[in-house]
């Protein structure tokens, strides 16, 4: 579907130019928070050693995989970039019920490749969730991050790679307002063991955060410009902390839900987040660029609820996958398969975290951010 902009927006040409300008320019601020998820679902994407080149000589320093892709692991040999690296939730069975399944599989896909690849997390499944479709796996989860963390530990290596499991907002029961975030009542059973978990561990909660998905689902009370981090002022007030983004509400209704549960401070990753170019509703080429742009430039610091750690950001994905559905899944890439960018910005070098305000400053009304 084609992109919801008022009809009175007007581009100049100087503004065009200066936009170009603004998006040519590197970060410097932010490029130590920025991943990008590296999916393999296409028949026409690069080889992994190209691929790893790409990531280099655009200084992408951080990456995710979703599997233990073994020709990735071999390209990211001594190649500096620091991994999230993921257990496919088809594997969670045999590694919950057979601790020394996951021995093993702690040494061929971490032991065989540390330290010259530079592992950083372990995300034992991705969006499990005890109710909808994913319900099967949700048993496996908790026992299969102990087992790889019982293996990681063995090693000694259990301060220096994290075992975590990935989770979406599906989750949140509750995320307006932020500080009111709590998880639904049908997944505490499943959720606040690993809660419990992690703050044993010292290792983050990854969460897959879409302010995309929200708009989409309720575009009369969302405003694109808050969804795009255009907004000109704070849209939502809740208490001290003031709202001029949806990333910023959805994200720190999380930190909110976390602590809600009472179990005690566990640190938050955004495993995932980005922007369709084409496919559906408010999905186009200007909307994504905006806001991949911004979220890389937001990237430098925190949330209004803990504003003193920079919040660590992977961007789904690197490139636009065929092999994907529904459509709309497949327009998330910042590259085409043929390795051309997207998008004009960049990851590295000199530039200021100040978010681009571009043409999306229309003030629409904001009930809520969910």
């Amino acid at each position: 579907m084609a992109s919801h902009f008022p009809r009175n927006q007007r581009f100049s040409f100087a503004a065009v130019l200066l936009l170009f300008e603004l998006f040519t320019v590197n970060l410097i601020t932010a490029d130590a928070q920025i991943g990008v998820c590296y999916g393999m679902m296409g028949n026409n994407l690069p080889a992994a050693n190209e691929v790893i080149s790409l990531y280099r000589s655009n200084n992408i320093r951080r990456m995710r995989l979703y599997d233990p892709n073994q020709a990735a692991l071999q390209a990211l040999r001594d190649s500096g970039i620091e991994l999230i690296l993921g257990v496919p939730n088809s594997d969670l069975q045999g590694l919950a019920t057979n601790a020394d399944n996951a021995r093993q599989w702690v040494q061929r896909n971490v032991l065989n490749f540390w330290p010259s690849v530079r592992i950083k997390y372990i995300a034992v499944g991705n969006e499990v969730s005890p109710v909808g479709g994913s319900s099967w796996y949700a048993q496996f989860v908790l026992p299969a991050v102990q087992n790889v963390y019982q293996a990681i530990r063995a090693q000694g290596l259990h301060d220096q790679i994290k075992v975590s499991t990935a989770i979406d907002m599906t989750l949140i029961g509750n995320s307006y307002p932020p500080s009111q975030g709590s998880f639904r009542g049908d997944v505490r059973s499943y959720l606040d063991p690993i809660i419990g978990y992690l703050l044993y561990a010292g290792a983050p909660l990854l969460v897959n955060v879409y302010p995309y998905f929200s708009y989409y689902g309720n575009p009369r009370d969302i405003s694109l410009p808050y969804a795009l981090f255009t907004a000109p002022n704070v849209l939502v007030w809740d208490g001290q902390y003031g709202y001029q983004n949806l990333f910023d509400a959805m994200l720190d209704s999380v930190h909110a839900a976390i602590d809600n549960t009472r179990i005690g401070y566990v640190e938050v990753v955004v495993s995932e987040s980005g922007w369709p170019s084409d496919g559906d509703f408010g999905a186009s080429y200007d909307n994504a660029r905006v806001y991949l742009d911004n979220l890389v430039r937001r990237a430098g610091r925190g949330s209004p609820r803990r504003p003193s750690k920079p919040t660590e950001i992977y961007i789904f994905g690197m490139f636009d996958e065929n092999g994907k559905s529904p459509e709309i899944e497949k327009h998330f890439g910042l590259f085409s398969p043929n390795k051309q960018k997207k998008y004009p910005f960049g990851f590295g070098g000199k530039r200021d975290g100040k978010i681009v305000m571009d043409d999306f400053n229309a003030t629409n009304p904001l009930k809520s951010d969910m």
